[in-house]
C-alpha cells in the first residue's frame, strides 16, 4: 500500500478537470492491452484504441496549453497527418507505394479517418519528451525538433509491421527493408522522419511552453508505448527482431528520457535566453 501513496496523492491533488486526459489514457492503455490476446488487435481494438489515446493529448493540451494549443495540435498533426497520408497515396512520396485496405473503417481522400488520429495522438507525447530532454540538455528549438522527431518516427519501426500483419495496410515494392524489420521498405522509415521533423518543429512553435506544466500524462504515454511495445514484439507477437531494432531506435530516447525523469521529475525547464530571443 505505500508504494501507491505518491500516486494516490498525486492523483487527488489534480483538479478534477485534469483527471479527464488521464482516464481516457488509462481507457487506450487498457484497450491496447488486449491486442496481444487478439493476435495484434481486432480493426475495432485499434479504432478505439487511437480515439482514447488522441483524445487524450488531445484534452491534456487545452487542459494545461490552453485552446489555441489544442486547436494547433489538431490541425498541425491531424489535418497534416491527413494530408502527407493522402500524398502518398497519390504519389509514392516520401514513404514509399502502399495501400490502405477497408479494415480501419471510414476514409478521406483514400485516409482512414483513423491514421491521422495516430498522428495527433504520439505526436503530442513525442513533442513533450523531446522538449524534457532538450531542456535537460539546457538546448532549445533545433533540439526539441530533433529529439521529438525520432520519439516520433522510432514508434513507426513497431507499428508498421504490427499493421501489416493485422491486414490494416500493405506495400507495393517492401524492398529494401530496415534490417530485422522484414516486410518494411527503409524509405518509409525516412519518410516518417522527415515528416516528423517538419511536424514537431510546427508544433513546437504553435504550442507554448510553460514550465510549471504537469506532463506527466503525455511522458507516461510515450514510455509505455515504448516499453509495451518492446515487450509485445518480442514476447506476444513473435517478432524478436523487430523488438530489438525498435527497442534500441526507440530507446535512443526512451532510456534517456527515464534517466531525466528519475533525476528531475516531469515538469520542463525554461529554455535558455537565446532560443527564445531568436524564436
Amino acid at each position: 500500500m505505500t508504494a501507491l501513496a505518491p500516486a494516490r496523492s498525486y492523483f487527488a491533488a489534480l483538479p478534477r478537470p485534469q483527471l479527464v486526459p488521464w482516464v481516457l489514457g488509462a481507457g487506450a492503455v487498457g484497450v491496447q492491452i488486449a491486442f496481444p490476446l487478439t493476435g495484434g488487435g481486432t480493426p475495432t481494438l485499434t479504432v478505439v484504441s487511437v480515439v482514447l489515446f488522441a483524445l487524450a493529448s488531445v484534452s491534456h493540451a487545452l487542459l494545461t496549453r490552453g485552446p489555441g494549443a489544442a486547436a494547433g495540435l489538431v490541425v498541425v498533426a491531424g489535418g497534416g497527418g491527413l494530408v502527407i497520408e493522402a500524398v502518398g497515396l497519390a504519389t509514392g512520396l516520401p514513404f514509399g507505394e502502399y495501400r490502405y485496405t477497408d479494415a480501419l473503417g471510414f476514409s478521406l481522400l483514400g485516409v482512414p479517418l483513423v491514421v491521422p488520429a495516430a498522428w495527433t495522438m504520439m505526436s503530442y507525447p513525442a513533442l513533450v519528451a523531446g522538449r524534457r530532454l532538450a531542456a535537460a540538455l539546457g538546448r532549445g528549438r533545433g533540439a526539441t525538433t530533433v529529439l521529438g522527431a525520432w520519439a516520433l518516427a522510432s514508434w513507426d519501426v513497431f507499428l508498421d509491421p504490427q499493421m501489416v500483419d493485422a491486414g490494416n495496410w500493405y506495400w507495393l515494392d517492401p524492398t529494401p527493408a530496415l534490417p530485422g524489420v522484414p516486410g518494411i521498405p527503409v524509405s518509409n522509415f525516412a519518410g516518417w522522419l522527415l515528416v516528423a521533423l517538419v511536424m514537431v518543429a510546427l508544433l513546437d512553435r504553435v504550442m507554448p511552453t510553460r514550465p510549471a506544466t504537469d506532463d506527466h500524462l503525455p511522458l507516461t504515454l510515450w514510455l509505455w508505448t515504448f516499453l509495451s511495445s518492446t515487450m509485445a514484439a518480442a514476447v506476444f507477437f513473435g517478432r524478436p527482431t523487430v523488438a530489438l531494432v525498435g527497442g534500441v531506435l526507440m530507446g535512443l530516447v526512451g532510456v534517456p528520457l527515464i534517466v531525466v525523469l528519475r533525476r528531475h521529475g516531469s515538469r520542463p525547464v525554461p529554455r535558455p535566453a537565446p532560443d527564445r530571443v531568436a524564436a
